[in-house]
């Protein structure tokens, strides 16, 4: 259906999908990136920018459905595919409707993505993202791109965040702002290997930045 708009200029592409590969999350992945290439490749007017929207929370009190790994393909997407950005929305999701009503907050951001990646402009487009780990002793702590003026915890201590250790049993963690760093522990895990957030169907988090978008759900592993 693309291929007959393949002869026309283009300036840019959004995408909203992913919700039916629920299932397949790596390969998502690997299918993901190849549709953008191919899009490309096929235009011949080079890497024009492609904004995509991560998919929203949903499927609270149903069956694990496997968004927390289609999110995490897309936000590598995101990092490893030139002139890419996405839209985190777990602010805007719905626990019945995979389809949030809140439009208006991700064409918004969405709008802000093309700003920067489209047009060039000096502006802050997306929420945090996951840089690194550090561990040391019992606590892991994390680095962030995208730290938009500082980190920040709406409405009350940071949410979201479990841990493990060599044996990669989760379990929730506490969570603490550390300047432009975040500070992550339990007194369950003594040796800390990985941390994960917002890793849920209907993921309930707080971590944003100042200039007021939201971090992207992921799962950091010191392997």
């Amino acid at each position: 259906m693309i291929s007959p708009l393949m002869p026309y200029a283009i300036r840019g592409a959004i995408w909203y999908q992913g919700e039916s590969n629920h299932n397949r999350p790596a390969l998502y992945k690997e299918l993901f990136s190849a549709m953008i290439r191919s899009w490309r490749d096929g235009w011949g007017q080079g890497e024009f920018p492609f904004l995509f929207v991560q998919i929203p929370p949903c499927g609270k009190n149903m069956a694990e459905m496997g968004f927390a790994e289609v999110r995490q393909a897309q936000l590598r997407t995101s990092l490893e595919v030139p002139r890419t950005a996405m839209v985190t929305t777990t602010d805007v999701g719905d626990e019945k409707d995979i389809h949030p009503p809140h439009k208006d907050v991700v064409g918004g951001r969405l709008a802000l993505a093309a700003r920067a990646v489209a047009y060039g402009e000096q502006v802050e487009f997306s929420g945090p993202i996951y840089d690194r780990i550090e561990v040391e002793r019992d606590r892991a702590t994390l680095r962030f791109k995208h730290i938009g003026g500082g980190l920040v915890a709406r409405d009350g201590p940071l949410r979201g965040f479990a841990i493990a250790g060599p044996d990669l049993k989760y379990t929730s963690a506490e969570a603490e702002i550390r300047g432009d760093r975040v500070v992550v522990w339990s007194r369950d895990v003594d040796q800390p290997t990985a941390v994960r957030f917002g890793w849920a169907d209907f993921p309930v988090v707080n971590l944003w930045n100042k200039a007021g978008l939201p971090a992207s759900p992921f799962e950091a592993s010191t392997k």
